[in-house]
């Protein structure tokens, strides 16, 4: 059943052309990017029935591929929806970084690396490269790994930083397990590139660790 089987004004799309899309509730925005359903159920139940398994958008959002497609009605075009939306929201959290004022505060950059990190899988370690004014100049994904960790090489970001001309940088990645605290491993490396950079006059500002709806700042802790 699609959405088109609601009367004019009841269904979610509806609502978002007449009151805005902050209006809609999770399920609501997520019944609109399913746009159809499964046999007896309309989008929004499947966007319920979803919400309840996953726990909540976030979880959703970080499922695997597989995860998603044994998920009933959830078929690969669904599944390359929800990716595609995603990524949309990536992009656009990197273009307004980009294009706007300077980041000024460890909120800012949260905001945005949950936005680049929320949805990854496995481990991937960012690094934002910034100039004297702490506009991005770049932001590159330079290490990945498993669920278990990834391998960082200070002299790689290093050489990434002097090829940008940058004069400081952010330090970022994810923990896939959800949770946002750091280990002894993220202290070590944070030690080791804030040292490696202090070399070339390279600020590290901060290291942020993204979990599943919450994230750790480094500087915000007292930590750099």
């Amino acid at each position: 059943m699609s959405m088109r089987h609601w009367g004019t004004g009841e269904g979610p799309r509806d609502k978002l052309l007449q009151r805005g899309a902050a209006s809609l509730s999770d399920a609501e925005v997520l019944a609109v990017m399913l746009r159809t359903g499964r046999r007896g159920h309309t989008a929004l139940d499947m966007a319920r029935e979803l919400l309840l398994r996953f726990g909540s958008l976030s979880g959703l959002l970080a499922a695997g591929q597989e995860t998603l497609l044994g998920s009933p009605g959830m078929g690969a075009g669904k599944v390359a929806q929800l990716a595609a939306a995603l990524e949309l929201a990536r992009r656009h959290a990197l273009e307004e970084a980009r294009a706007g004022s300077a980041l000024c505060s460890p909120r800012e950059t949260r905001r945005f690396l949950q936005h680049h990190l929320g949805g990854q899988q496995r481990e991937v370690f960012t690094c934002l490269f910034l100039d004297n004014q702490h506009r991005i100049l770049r932001c590159e994904d330079l290490f990945y790994g498993t669920l278990d960790g990834a391998a960082v090489y200070p002299r790689e970001v290093a050489v990434r930083a002097l090829q940008y001309h940058a004069a400081a940088v952010i330090l970022a990645h994810n923990h896939p397990s959800g949770v946002a605290e750091p280990s002894q491993a993220d202290r070590r490396i944070t030690e080791r590139l804030q040292s490696a950079l202090g070399l070339l006059d390279i600020r590290v500002l901060d290291h942020v660790i993204i979990g599943r709806g919450q994230s750790y700042s480094f500087a915000e802790s007292g930590l750099l």
